[in-house]
């Protein structure tokens, strides 16, 4: 038997009719509408039941819009690393207006003196009031940690740089003897303090063993950073022959610059922190935490790097200096910082935790030149001033490239330790509904 004819479907908000009407005369004219690829309205406007011939044209009147999610997704990702990474690209901002306006000579010591006190307490100050004091006390009690890292810093980097230096002496035409002496001055100053912390905070580290090893460093930085000097220059190598003969010695300004600059713009601070911290500790969080005031510690970095940066460009010493040992004194920072990191990471692996390598790998690497500038002015007396700009500018240029390198870094270290914060929290929500049920 035949099957009954299918009943008419209607839609709701039209008229039965209507429908009715509309059907008959789409099947009437399925041909005319074959060809056309348009589809029959009623009088309403609204859209009649299709020919079933046209059911495979309505895909392909879809793909001939321009996708847009591809593009979307590119724009996205690219408006998140510039949020990310906004330190990046500030820092390549102040670096290219340093050349073309720079603080008058005879403000340079104020403008130093204001930017190192005030900039570096406002970073301590920060960490004091957001860093636990329980966590800040155990990390000064390891000692393992604490040899690990000084000997690497002062020992590692040092010694791969003098390797560096002997070998492009072989050349007396290859490289200006000012630069060599001041690359054998980068891998000998301690690790820098400002940047390490802010750093290691981005990377989700543990900040507590950043700020004592940058501290124990500087600490020490003194003492054994002009004995590694002078040990290295005492070989006599041709490119020694820029240093005066006769050492200043007088070590005294140094050490009562330095041990003042750490008491009042980081011990003080720090203490002063973590004394608001305990006796507020609600007020404390929201405002550094829940309201984000802690990112003015990184806009204080950038003033500080951006009072080297304009030093050095005032001085003249960049216009000093061919074009091709500019480029090599870049490279050789990428490739310095690249082994010491890698050197430090590959042995942290196998006994300290993801927050403490990633800590290390900020600590190691990293030099300041806040002590080697100085240094090499107590040092070295009645050197021209153009050779002091040509003893500091490796230890300059390797500042800049450390703080660039180091706030990339940050992603790869955020998306290396992610894992084990996730499996934490998992862990300590699973503890709190135990709790809950429990009680």
């Amino acid at each position: 038997m035949p099957s009954p004819p299918s009943a008419p479907s209607f839609s709701l908000g039209k008229d039965p009719t209507a429908a009715i009407l509309s059907e008959s005369t789409a099947a009437g004219k399925g041909s005319l509408l074959s060809q056309n690829g348009s589809e029959e309205r009623d009088e309403s406007g609204n859209e009649a039941s299709s020919h079933p011939s046209l059911i495979k044209a309505r895909p392909n009147t879809s793909r001939t819009k321009p996708p847009n999610s591809k593009w979307r997704r590119y724009l996205s990702t690219v408006k998140w690393f510039l949020l990310d990474q906004w330190f990046v690209v500030a820092l390549g901002c102040l670096i290219l207006i340093s050349p073309q306006v720079q603080v008058p000579g005879s403000q340079q010591s104020k403008k130093e003196l204001v930017v190192t006190y005030l900039c570096v307490s406002v970073i301590f100050i920060v960490t004091g009031c957001t860093l636990p004091t329980r966590v800040l006390v155990e990390n000064y009690a390891r000692w393992k940690v604490h040899l690990f890292v000084q000997g690497q810093s002062f020992l590692m980097t040092s010694a791969i740089v003098y390797a560096v230096v002997s070998l492009c002496a072989t050349n007396r035409n290859f490289l200006d003897p000012g630069l060599m002496v001041g690359m054998i001055f980068t891998g000998c100053v301690p690790t820098t303090i400002s940047s390490n912390v802010v750093m290691t905070k981005k990377a989700h580290g543990n900040q507590a063993l950043t700020v004592v090893q940058s501290t124990l460093g500087n600490f020490l930085g003194p003492f054994l950073t002009p004995l590694l000097i002078e040990m290295y220059i005492q070989s006599g190598a041709w490119y020694t022959q820029i240093l005066p003969r006769t050492r200043a010695g007088g070590f005294g300004e140094l050490y009562q610059r330095v041990f003042m600059q750490l008491g009042l713009s980081i011990f003080l601070p720090l203490v002063v922190g973590q004394i608001i911290q305990n006796i507020f500790p609600k007020p404390t969080k929201k405002i550094f935490i829940d309201w984000k005031i802690n990112k003015i510690g990184s806009l204080s970095l950038l003033i500080i790097i951006w009072q080297t940066f304009d030093q050095a460009f005032q001085s003249g010493a960049f216009r000093s200096l061919k074009g091709v040992n500019m480029v090599f004194i870049v490279f050789i920072s990428n490739v310095y910082y690249a082994i010491w990191m890698s050197i430090c990471v590959l042995l942290s692996l196998p006994w300290l935790q993801k927050k403490d390598t990633i800590a290390v790998a900020y600590c190691v690497p990293a030099k300041t030149p806040a002590m080697g500038v100085p240094l090499s002015v107590v040092m070295f007396s009645g050197l021209s001033t153009l050779t002091k700009s040509k003893i500091q500018i490796p230890m300059v240029i390797f500042q800049g490239f450390q703080i660039a390198a180091g706030s990339l870094m940050t992603l790869v270290f955020r998306r290396w330790i992610r894992p084990g914060e996730e499996r934490e929290d998992a862990e300590k929500a699973q503890h709190g509904n135990g709790v809950t049920k429990s009680g």
